[in-house]
């Protein structure tokens, strides 16, 4: 059987040292803010940038990215929804309750992952799987 030149062989990602790949997750935890500093969707379009990038190289950072897409997703549905509700007034209650939420669960979430803890974020829906 004739051997395949090794710079013509299918790209395949190396395996990420466990201690770096803790580093990137805790980096895709924490671009979920990039939303306060004005970037639009950020809290979406950064973290799934970092996932789709790195997801190939550890099964940690393909699982806790992942996790926090289906977190900002869920909770991007939760604000429009809420958004909606300012028609009839208690969305203006709601909305800043859930970016306080969502505020809070990024810092927790991104402090247990950095400690090595597995953190599930609440009222979470699993599109990704």
């Amino acid at each position: 059987m004739e051997q395949i030149p090794e710079k013509e062989q299918p790209f395949s990602h190396p395996q990420m040292d466990p201690r770096q790949a803790q580093n990137w997750v805790v980096g895709i935890h924490l671009s979920q803010l990039a939303v306060c500093v004005g970037l639009i969707f950020g809290n979406l379009i950064v973290p799934f940038a970092l996932w789709l990038i790195k997801r190939h190289e550890s099964p940690l950072i393909d699982s806790e990215g992942k996790k926090v897409l289906n977190f900002q997703i869920s909770m991007s549905i939760y604000v429009l929804l809420a958004g909606l509700m300012c028609f009839i007034l208690i969305g203006f209650v709601v909305v800043p309750i859930l970016v306080l939420t969502d505020i809070i669960c990024i810092i927790i979430g991104s402090v247990q992952t950095s400690k090595g803890i597995d953190h599930k974020y609440p009222l979470s829906i699993e599109f990704l799987k």
